[in-house]
């Protein structure tokens, strides 16, 4: 009986330790991943990523989803939501004082982690002492991640699109993801075609995210010789003209629809079914602060219409 109670014990010890690993963010490497998106090269990576009829519509995770208990821009909160579905993880990377580069949105830690100041008045170090705040400002287990172990974790799992800060050089970025063989896991996020340029010409094979709200701006990118097959096209915030959505369309570039704002707003009042017709008007990705409620949503237009992707396993 009592060999039995010892075992018993031992078990109940280790479920704690495994479940606490994940909450205490001790280990990254065992978080848990629902679908995957597992892309091998880079050449996979554009072919997931252009449009065609068939397209395989995709969650954004704007700031990597924060929830409740979940920070924002933190490995941990990336996990959570890719166990519910495949996913793009939107995160922000900035610099600190000894030119690590971080996760974080804000110039200052004083929002979104235990610290205060700015990001670049502290050393990786200092940085890694602090914890983050969910958005109830509540203190979680979690730390500031480096950009390379947040790409070392998502290698193979999800797609980062990359939010880099002005102060942050675009050689640094490259470098880290040279340096984690990340390059089929990223896309650069870019806000004019000439930063578009600038990150082409120092990796042409990287996949950019490019402000595209006119046939204007595609032709601009056009003319700095940015292949379409390395551009994805944020709309903005609200649905694109269809004939501009037409247009990227033909051109095999797939559209992300920033969600986050008044769309989620809308959906949150009327149901989440608004978010398949932003799908079904010509979004391909959505960028929300509802990747839950929007995931729900794509999954039954994913299943009905029975798409598939050899990329999502």
């Amino acid at each position: 009986m009592m060999n039995i109670r010892i075992r018993h014990y031992f078990l109940l010890l280790i479920c704690f330790v495994a479940s606490s690993c994940f909450r205490n963010g001790a280990n990254t490497d065992g978080l848990p991943v629902g679908k995957r998106i597992q892309l091998q090269n880079v050449e996979e990576l554009y072919q997931f990523l252009t449009y065609d009829d068939n397209r395989y519509p995709l969650v954004s995770l704007h700031r990597g989803g924060p929830a409740s208990g979940y920070p924002e821009n933190a490995i941990e909160t990336f996990s959570y939501n890719a166990s519910l579905q495949p996913v793009l993880v939107e995160c922000d990377v900035r610099i600190s004082k000894d030119s690590a580069l971080v996760l974080m949105h804000d110039n200052t830690l004083n929002r979104t982690t235990t610290g205060r100041g700015p990001v670049s008045a502290s050393t990786l170090s200092e940085l890694k002492q602090l914890r983050l705040l969910d958005n109830n400002k509540k203190i979680t287990p979690y730390k500031i991640p480096t950009l390379e172990e947040a790409l070392s974790w998502g290698k193979g799992k999800v797609i980062f699109t990359l939010d880099i800060k002005n102060d942050v050089p675009y050689e640094a970025v490259i470098n880290a993801i040279r340096k984690q063989r990340a390059e089929s896991s990223v896309v650069i996020i870019t806000y004019s075609a000439n930063q578009a340029a600038k990150v082409h010409s120092l990796a042409g094979d990287l996949m950019i995210s490019a402000s595209i709200n006119t046939t204007n701006d595609l032709a601009r990118l056009n003319e700095k010789d940015i292949p379409d097959n390395r551009l994805l096209a944020f709309v903005g915030t609200r649905e694109a003209d269809p004939q501009l959505t037409k247009v990227l369309h033909d051109h095999g570039i797939m559209c992300i629809l920033g969600t986050l704002g008044n769309l989620d707003k809308q959906a949150d009042k009327k149901g989440f079914q608004v978010y398949a017709g932003f799908i079904d008007r010509g979004a391909d990705i959505l960028s929300t602060d509802r990747p839950t409620e929007a995931g729900r949503a794509l999954n039954f237009y994913i299943k009905k219409r029975g798409i598939t992707s050899k990329f999502i396993q």
